[in-house]
């Protein structure tokens, strides 16, 4: 059965780091209209990733050998909870700070590191993740973009989509079949490191109902790659990805995509917009968020003391994306309700973004179907 989730605090030595990540964000952050400011873990500002990287505050749980801060996994929860709250533009560097980044240092070479690593925690490395492919929905596990080993290295053929910022990164991580054929599900899986700059790269970004491109189709067509591409074991890749999407689930950023919103309508009642309704709602909402973010510090004490908590996770991510889509479908019908008042601009404006992009809260990181199949399982229920 799946065990509780004992309350946890954020150490110390950690919290310390908020004065620091706020008065800089102060610095960055306001100039930015809130419907901009909305998109933030969406929003891709290169420049904004460098700074981080400048301040020492990208690739925080990296090793000082590799140009890492060498601290925990709560260090890192600190400034993403800092970033997102604020609206901070971090699209950039996000997957390879805390995806690809660990995926390497976990399953790289000593080379892959030595060479990744660095730039990462520099800003000048931005990665994307390849493990979507057309007509296969959420099924990872039936993947036929193929690696087909020759001499001197592997040669590529396939396509991946639903790709967040491809067209935008440097190096994808994808999933691909080295061995066997899609029927063999799970097994003949490698990951692979893709230098996007390769021949025979080409990447269609896709619009999407709020008018942002940040999604693209990737295709290859007999693409080298070298010797060295693959990451950690041939054959391991569905292992290898399932560690990889346990550090998608199990922090702040699947409680904060409303964030921004909900602010600026706290804003607007701290403005005397405030009634009865509304504060009974804002209770409830910061009630539940209160919840979910002592879950989601819970799951990251579990990472500290070297666990694998992929159900809890999971669980998190699940309620997460419930709580996201609900804010601005519930603020709606309480704005909705007395349209005598009419709200600011901005606060209209951040509210149509965030309702456009809500049903995709629960897609990305894993279908809510997926999420709740693996925790039925966890709870033995299946």
């Amino acid at each position: 059965m799946l065990a509780a989730l004992p309350l946890s605090a954020i150490p110390a030595e950690d919290e310390a780091l908020r004065p620091a990540i706020r008065a800089f964000l102060a610095e960055q952050v306001p100039q930015i209209p809130p419907e901009r400011r909305a998109r933030s873990w969406m929003g891709f500002d290169a420049g904004f990733s460098r700074a981080l990287g400048g301040q020492g505050w990208l690739g925080l749980t990296f090793p000082e050998e590799y140009g890492g801060a060498g601290r925990g996994p709560f260090a890192r929860y600190v400034l993403v909870e800092e970033l997102l709250a604020a609206g901070a533009p971090v699209s950039a560097h996000w997957i390879a700070d805390r995806q690809s980044g660990p995926l390497i240092l976990r399953f790289g070479t000593e080379a892959q590191r030595r060479f990744h690593l660095p730039r990462i925690c520099r800003g000048e490395s931005f990665f994307c993740i390849g493990m979507s492919e057309p007509d296969t929905g959420s099924d990872l596990a039936s993947v036929s973009t193929r690696a087909v080993r020759e001499a001197g290295g592997w040669r590529l053929n396939g396509a991946k989509i639903w790709t967040t910022n491809a067209h935008h990164s440097h190096y994808m991580i994808a999933l691909v079949r080295s061995s066997g054929t899609a029927q063999d599900r799970h097994k003949g899986l490698s990951q692979f490191i893709i230098d996007l700059s390769l021949p025979g790269v080409r990447i269609s970004p896709i619009r999407d109902l709020a008018g942002d491109a940040h999604f693209s189709e990737v295709v290859f067509e007999d693409v080298l790659l070298p010797e060295d591409a693959l990451v950690g074991e041939e054959g391991a890749g569905w292992a290898q990805v399932n560690a990889e999407l346990a550090f998608e689930r199990s922090g702040p950023e699947r409680v904060l995509s409303s964030a921004v919103l909900l602010d600026e309508w706290i804003g607007w009642l701290r403005a005397g917009a405030t009634d009865a309704a509304s504060t009974a709602l804002l209770g409830r909402l910061l009630g539940h968020l209160a919840v979910l973010r002592a879950m989601s510090v819970a799951v990251t004490d579990r990472l500290v003391r070297g666990e694998s908590p992929v159900v809890e996770a999971a669980l998190v991510k699940d309620l997460g994306t419930e709580f996201e889509q609900a804010v601005p479908a519930l603020l709606e019908d309480r704005l909705g309700a007395d349209p005598a008042r009419e709200p600011p601009a901005a606060l209209l404006r951040a509210l149509a973004y965030t309702s456009a992009m809500a049903p995709s809260y629960s897609l990305r990181g894993g279908t809510r179907e997926i999420l709740r199949g693996m925790i039925a399982r966890g709870m033995g229920l299946r």
